[in-house]
């Protein structure tokens, strides 16, 4: 019973964590999942040990009420689904384990638990890595959808290996871990290949938990292994040789993180590219919703030059135009008279935008919405912003060899995410070309002339707000030096590029690369974060910066274009002392972006939200690093 207990907490727990989600509380349900979409047939797969993290529903709806998403009770102790529940939990405590085989239909690689819930939960309650399951597969209809394909595929793999221990996101995966496992494309593995392949596994899992990051794609990093090492040669290593090896390949497995910052072209087959010829429009209609006019707001005038910049790239195939919110026309109105106009795709380029754009993805399924914002989980509506801080860390570079005093100033904008990532990496390229560079932090949401408060404490290079748009001058924008007469000489500024952000993404949409993202994506919401890479973020060099300087701020741009180069890739101490990096292990995207910390050469600190100026309250509640934690805003009494 005080088992029952521990496990109804967890689910209570996970119920009320879902719900603030939004997303359903119980487990998914078979017949909604497949619905309507067509169905090739039934195939008996007889007895396996299937993976508990793969059962994620039921197969009717019948009893997923009484349980939360992660198959933890939610009935009371005393009802006659707690009794059994604790019936079952006494005798896989007490004689021998749950022996029977439970029931379970598999659709696209997921299972369905038709006969054993309650087995189920109990062994999710103790961390069981599997269970036996007797497993009928509904096969999905063939089509040229990704994730059906995807599923082909695996269901090839599987005829062979009768294997569910390895799950890929992308076409191709399967075939390639075949090969590299060194098993001829049609050969039927035998019971030692399957436990040699899974014991492999294994252990690479557990040797890969302290040098990868916390969301690594396990099944990504472990094919990027055997492409240079065999799992015979593993048997051979020790504990500490497997470790080494994996922090050797570290570069090669970033590109394993579940989140995927750079797109790139999928492969696709002639039926596709034939369906593509016909069904893919060869025009489209882009709308611009702004919540300020351009001549308002320096952020939405750098976005209308974006615009205008894609639509003069894609001249003939791409037609734009801008809608702004006014005291009449509210984001909603704007929405709907893009959709009218014949809008199919929707940018909203500032975060505050996100409510409507929600509404209109729900109000307008066939047009393709977009909010300019990061880390909305709202599959509906993409987000997209971009990594400054890879130019942030080039802009710090150039500080610390310019630097005659070590004494650096940095205004940041916002504590929202990917802000305190910009400071952290100017701090690094500042302690790479001046290991005593310091650096004095000051929020211009905080303060109102945080300008002057750093020249006031005798800095001599300060970096300054983004350049909004590179044809801007650059003015105090940016990186400059400060001279003898309170001057300001500049030495680079970061910028947005949005022109090749959007010109890059409406060439995909054009091209069917839409969908293929969203798959790779899973059902998790899509954020573009993209970067040097992808000529979205760059850094204007001034005519008067050193040669020497010059020609390194190039090196480190062009290192960091093709990925070589990874600013956070290195020891870093925070500010309290604490290691987060030892130099070997890699962040995830999310992990750069939800940063709340900063490294031992600042000086200042992440802003509480009462220290915040009302003006900037808003956007620190929709993006902050701390949201989550901030009390709901008290509305006035009417």
């Amino acid at each position: 019973m005080n088992e029952y207990k521990a496990a109804r907490k967890k689910g209570q727990r996970r119920y009320q964590e879902d719900l603030k989600k939004g997303v359903s509380p119980y487990p998914k349900v078979l017949d909604e999942v497949i619905g309507d979409r067509p169905v090739a047939g039934r195939s008996e797969l007889g007895l396996f040990d299937l993976p508990m993290n793969r059962i994620i529903g039921t197969a009717t709806a019948g009893r997923r009420a009484a349980f939360s998403t992660d198959f933890m009770p939610l009935l009371e102790p005393d009802t006659e689904f707690g009794m059994k529940w604790v019936s079952l939990c006494h005798a896989h405590l007490n004689e021998g384990g749950i022996r029977d085989a439970i029931r379970c239909y598999e659709y696209l690689g997921d299972f369905y638990v038709q006969e054993g819930n309650k087995r189920v939960s109990v062994l999710k309650h103790f961390d069981a890595p599997t269970i036996a399951s007797s497993v009928l597969r509904i096969v999905p209809a063939w089509s040229e959808e990704p994730q059906i394909r995807l599923y082909y595929e695996f269901m090839e793999f599987f005829r062979r290996s009768r294997l569910y221990t390895f799950r890929f996101q992308k076409f191709g995966k399967y075939r390639e871990l075949t090969e590299k496992l060194g098993f001829a494309p049609d050969a039927v593995w035998d019971a030692d290949d399957r436990l040699r392949v899974q014991n492999a596994f294994a252990r690479f899992c557990k040797a890969a938990e302290t040098r990868l990051p916390q969301n690594a794609d396990l099944n990504e990093a472990f094919l990027a292994w055997v492409s240079t090492y065999t799992i015979d040669e593993m048997r051979t290593m020790t504990e500490e040789a497997l470790s080494a090896s994996i922090t050797a390949l570290a570069a090669d497995l970033a590109a394993s993180v579940a989140v995927e910052t750079e797109t790139k072209p999928v492969e696709k087959s002639v039926l596709t590219r034939l369906y593509d010829a016909v069904f893919l429009p060869d025009h489209l209609n882009a709308a611009f919703v702004h919540e300020f006019s351009p001549a308002q707001s320096d952020w939405v005038a750098a976005h209308e030059e974006g615009r205008l910049a894609a639509e003069r790239e894609l001249d003939g195939k791409v037609t734009t135009k801008a809608y702004v919110v006014t005291p009449e026309k509210t984001a909603d109105d704007r929405i709907a008279e893009a959709v009218k106009d014949g809008a199919q795709v929707i940018f909203a380029t500032t975060p505050s935008l996100i409510t409507a754009c929600r509404r209109a993805a729900a109000t307008y399924p066939q047009v393709k919405i977009l909010n300019c914002s990061v880390i909305m989980p709202y599959p509906g509506v993409r987000t997209y912003y971009s990594r400054i801080y890879e130019a942030k860390f080039i802009s710090g570079a150039i500080a610390g060899a310019m630097t005659k005093t070590g004494k650096l100033g940095y205004i940041a904008s916002s504590p929202i995410f990917g802000v305190p990532a910009g400071i952290n990496a100017f701090a690094l390229g500042a302690r790479m070309t001046n290991p005593r560079a310091r650096v004095s932090l000051h929020w211009s949401s905080v303060e109102t002339d945080p300008l002057s408060a750093l020249m006031a404490e005798g800095v001599d290079i300060i970096s300054n707000r983004d350049l909004p748009m590179p044809s801007r001058p650059q003015a105090h924008w940016g990186l400059n030096q400060i001279t003898e007469n309170k001057g300001f000489t500049p030495l680079a500024a970061p910028y947005w590029n949005w022109g090749g952000f959007y010109g890059k993404l409406l060439r995909e949409i054009l091209a069917g690369q839409w969908e293929d993202n969203s798959f790779r994506s899973g059902a998790q919401a899509v954020n573009y974060w993209w970067g040097m890479p992808s000529g979205v973020v760059d850094l204007v060099l001034s005519e008067d910066l050193p040669e020497g300087v010059r020609t390194l701020a190039l090196l480190l741009k062009r290192e960091l274009s093709g990925e070589s180069l990874l600013p956070f890739f290195r020891k870093i101490t925070a500010q309290d002392g604490t290691v987060v990096s030892d130099g070997t292990r890699l962040f995830t995207p999310q992990e750069i972006l939800e940063m709340d910390w900063l490294c031992d050469a600042v000086d200042g600190e992440i802003p509480p939200f009462e220290k915040i100026l009302p003006m900037a309250q808003s956007i620190v509640r929709l993006e902050g690093v701390y949201r989550d934690a901030l009390k709901p805003k008290e509305e006035p009494v009417s």
